[in-house]
């Protein structure tokens, strides 16, 4: 239990920073109306216990399993079991993702069903899934991570000409997306997994990192396709009657707990096959570890449904209420600012984060402050969500223009940082767009567009995930030059750059 009390003192500090937050507008510039705010309030509460039961159940069961099968297929020494693997388990786990699921259902609303939730989901995964096997040959042959992330960002770049501007900003979001709750656990315990088996201690420090980065590219390739095959000519977006108008207070949560409980099952039912297949093959666990997994499962499946159910019911609207009333004030530049402020207060305490800065500093034993990589975080995502208000503000503004400079110079940093710092960086990146991003903020994006004139929500709003997964890797790999140039200084006996 004590697990679960620090779980819910996470969350608790990654929500309430929000919930304060629009508290003080409510009473100050952007009066909420009650039923909106109660509803807020209430799936707040919801957020709060539903993420803090499903992280709970990753740590007592994802993690584990990501380790177990990780140190399990790569002791085959069988690559072709270490690519199946891979693919299967990639494509489950990205689609039992919640984050990748609350964007999935918002392209689908907003574009009134002509993106289908179901195809971003199978798109991404697929994607998701080819990408981690490449990752993990990577870690096998002791492929550089730099230069596969130059030679896959260079593919991305080429496929960038031929993809509508509404494509585009959905597809780097959708690896923003992916990189959650559920994914960044079980990829990382993934990656030590097989990582910690080498002899070179350096090498395995070194590829603990960076798996993330190399998988959600796969989720950027994907939709990418998707939009060059399957073209729809003049697609917009708009949030008419987004925010649910009805007689009964409870009635939005009412309606979404048993459609969001058959679709939480759903996606966790394959990790669920997966772990039991992989207990009579191969790990033939003892009683008491696998009640814990199995529990874990539980556990995993009822954050979900609690998390969704809030996120969908009482969270998003208050956001995009908050975004149109901001956007129609004379002075654009309080939409600015307080995109500003949504993404610092959000990146001090996403949860995902925590695990990241724990296990840089457990990697090298204390060098890497946690401290140094909040510092790095905050100002990136701050940046990242001002610009992408500001996007939105002045139409002019494209989505490329801050995607092509950016991950040219990340891509470009990546030749010159310790290379321990290059997986730390793409890493944080994906880390960084957790459940409050791809929820309150993207909501707040989106009640923004919809009230600027000239502005598209599916082309202006989308696009922001995007900027906060890509800052980060800027500021972090700055970090790391700093670090590098300090130990130079003091004399460069460093091993961890």
């Amino acid at each position: 239990m004590r697990v679960l009390f620090m779980k819910v003192k996470e969350v608790l500090f990654s929500v309430l920073p929000i919930t304060v937050l629009v508290l003080v507008l409510h009473f100050t510039i952007a009066p909420i109306p009650l039923d909106p705010l109660l509803r807020f309030l209430i799936g707040a509460l919801l957020v709060v216990a539903g993420l803090s039961i499903f992280l709970f159940g990753v740590e007592l069961a994802i993690s584990p399993l990501g380790n177990h099968i990780g140190s399990t297929v790569s002791k085959t020494n069988k690559l072709w079991i270490i690519a199946a693997v891979g693919l299967v388990l990639g494509f489950f786990i990205s689609i039992a993702e919640p984050d990748l699921q609350i964007l999935a259902r918002q392209v689908s609303f907003v574009t009134g069903g002509h993106i289908p939730m179901s195809g971003i989901l199978v798109v991404v995964s697929a994607g998701i899934a080819i990408m981690l096997v490449a990752g993990l040959i990577r870690i096998v042959y002791n492929f550089p991570l730099y230069i596969l992330l130059t030679i896959l960002y260079g593919v991305i770049f080429i496929l960038a000409f031929f993809v509508s501007p509404e494509f585009l900003a959905i597809s780097f979001d959708a690896s923003g997306a992916t990189t959650g709750a559920l994914m960044v656990p079980f990829i990382m315990a993934l990656a030590i997994g097989i990582s910690v088996l080498k002899k070179d201690s350096k090498a395995s420090e070194k590829d603990s990192f960076g798996l993330v980065a190399v998988t959600s590219t796969g989720a950027i390739l994907g939709v990418m396709l998707m939009g060059i095959f399957f073209k729809v000519d003049g697609l917009t977006g708009s949030l008419e009657a987004h925010i649910s108008e009805t007689e009964s207070f409870f009635a939005p949560f009412l309606q979404e707990i048993p459609k969001l409980s058959l679709e939480a099952f759903i996606a966790l039912l394959p990790v669920a096959i997966i772990f039991l297949v992989f207990q009579f093959k191969a790990f033939h666990f003892q009683r008491k570890p696998f009640r814990r997994i199995l529990k874990g499962l539980l556990y995993t499946l009822i954050g979900l449904i609690l998390f969704l159910t809030g996120v969908n019911a009482g969270f998003m609207d208050v956001g995009t209420i908050l975004g149109r009333s901001i956007a129609l004030m004379e002075n654009k530049a309080y939409a600015v600012g307080i995109g500003f402020i949504l993404g610092f207060v959000t990146i001090l305490a996403e949860p995902a984060v925590y695990v990241l800065t724990h296990q840089i500093e457990t990697v090298t034993s204390g060098y890497v402050k946690r401290k140094g990589i909040l510092a790095a975080l905050t100002i990136g995502v701050g940046l990242a969500v001002a610009l992408s208000i500001l996007r939105i503000v002045v139409p002019q503004i494209q989505l490329w223009h801050y995607l092509l400079p950016g991950y040219i110079l990340s891509v470009i940093l990546s030749f010159f940082v310790p290379k321990l710092f290059v997986g730390i960086a793409f890493d944080s990146g994906g880390v960084a767009s957790g459940p409050m991003t791809a929820t309150f903020i993207l909501a707040f994006a989106q009640g923004v567009a919809d009230s600027i004139e000239g502005a598209d929500v599916l082309r202006d709003a989308f696009g922001m995930i995007a900027l906060v997964a890509m800052t980060p890797i800027i500021t972090l790999q700055i970090f790391g030059l700093i670090v590098k140039l300090i130990s130079i200084k003091k004399g460069g006996d460093n091993p961890h750059v």
